[in-house]
């Protein structure tokens, strides 16, 4: 097959480019919440070189964490009026739920998707919609195991409303599971969040509920495994015109 020439006015790529090229896509970044993770058996590593065990501990150590913190590149799909998985793993729950009390959502039940994370899943999270942040807010609680149903109401949990701008409040809530004893959001009231934007991290097993309008037309099922911002899970609701 003949070689593909290379485009008028790009630089030549070498071989050893190429090859770089390729490990950076196909080894995932690391988010920069898991550094200090990363850094710190690394270190010892390094400190430990004259015992070979502990050099070993160290670095397996680091791999195993920078695993835990990798941020692999999503590509949402391009279509109007659906939502995307917030977070890689397995769907728990696809139900009706009323939404966490803090967002000031009604207390009438409305179509909910759980996603339940393990150790070995992707662990940041990403915006299901497009929208503009309207709440954020930590709620302290238990750590329960998060793939039970009662982890949403009593566990330690970070809850963010979206709106859209087609006027849709989408909710997105980071629960604490039973090893998950830090959540990380850095989304902001009033920041406008892209659909599958990175917008925090939970560590290390964990669970995430998102709350979608009524109307809204869930598209998994239990034991579906979803890949975050690409993932489409739900439908909303068509806008009158």
């Amino acid at each position: 097959m003949a070689r593909k020439p290379t485009p008028a006015g790009a630089p030549p790529t070498s071989g050893a480019a190429h090859i770089v090229d390729l490990v950076r896509k196909a080894v995932p970044p690391l988010h920069p919440a898991g550094v200090p993770f990363v850094a710190a058996p690394l270190l010892i590593s390094a400190l430990a070189w004259r015992r070979p065990w502990l050099r070993r501990t160290g670095l397996v150590a680091a791999a195993a964490t920078a695993g835990f913190f990798r941020h692999p590149h999503r590509v949402p799909p391009n279509r109007l009026g659906i939502a995307v998985a917030p977070a890689d793993g397995e769907v728990a729950l696809v139900d009706s739920a009323v939404p966490p009390a803090e967002l000031g959502l009604g207390a009438e039940p409305v179509p909910r998707v759980s996603i339940f994370l393990s150790v070995l899943d992707v662990h940041v999270q990403r915006s299901p919609v497009g929208g503009i942040v309207r709440e954020v807010v930590h709620t302290p609680g238990k750590f329960l195991s998060a793939d039970l149903a009662d982890a949403s109401d009593v566990n330690e949990r970070t809850s963010m409303l979206l709106q859209t701008a087609a006027g849709h409040r989408v909710a997105v809530v980071q629960i604490a599971g039973l090893l998950a004893r830090r959540i990380v959001c850095d989304a902001r009231v009033g920041d406008t969040l892209p659909v599958g934007d990175t917008y925090g991290l939970i560590r290390f097993g964990s669970r995430v509920d998102t709350y979608f309008p009524a109307g809204s037309t869930l598209l998994v099922e239990r034991g579906q495994r979803t890949i975050g911002a690409e993932t489409v899970i739900a439908h909303l609701p068509a806008v009158e015109p």
